[in-house]
């Protein structure tokens, strides 16, 4: 396994473990139909537009046969109105790598080039259905706040958790 910082030419690569994450992650939370209709096309052109961003840092993990197996990006948010802060975007890994590793180790290196940037404190938002608010727990985030959200017309509840010092969480430790 090597996780390293995406190039324009893995954004087809990311956009294709985005959308089977998210139809494996979102099965009976968000309606099939909109993930059934999720486009690897549309997600390889937000990715392009992501990695493109100076402002989003993007990593990528491969697996030993180099094919992109997880991703993970982060920044500040455009509505992040808070100083020093940054928001862990989105990190996804493929199910039949999960448990393994991989994030922890991706979100390590995405928290150290947070610090560098400067941020102290760290954002990331989950839906409340969605397991993996237990990693993020277990990375040391605190839960802050829960707004409802709609996706595809259902009304869902979205948790806000928070690292408020990177510096002395584990993750940079």
């Amino acid at each position: 396994m090597i996780n390293r910082k995406a190039k324009l030419s893995d954004a087809q690569g990311i956009a294709k473990v985005h959308v089977d994450c998210w139809r494996t992650t979102y099965k009976n939370i968000i309606p099939n139909e909109f993930l059934d209709n999720l486009s690897y096309d549309q997600r390889t052109d937000i990715w392009i537009k992501n990695i493109s961003n100076e402002q989003n840092y993007v990593l990528v993990a491969e697996n030993d046969e180099g094919h992109i197996i997880g991703f993970a990006d982060g920044g500040k948010r455009e509505t992040n109105k808070i100083d020093q802060s940054g928001d862990l975007t989105s990190i996804y890994i493929l199910q039949e790598y999960q448990g393994l590793g991989i994030g922890k180790k991706l979100v390590q290196q995405l928290f150290s080039k947070l610090d560098e940037l400067g941020y102290k404190t760290i954002f990331v938002e989950v839906l409340e259905d969605n397991k993996s608010r237990f990693f993020y727990e277990s990375l040391g985030a605190e839960w802050l706040r829960t707004e409802k959200i709609k996706i595809a017309g259902v009304e869902l509840n979205l948790l806000v958790y928070e690292w408020k010092d990177i510096k002395s969480a584990f993750l940079l430790g």
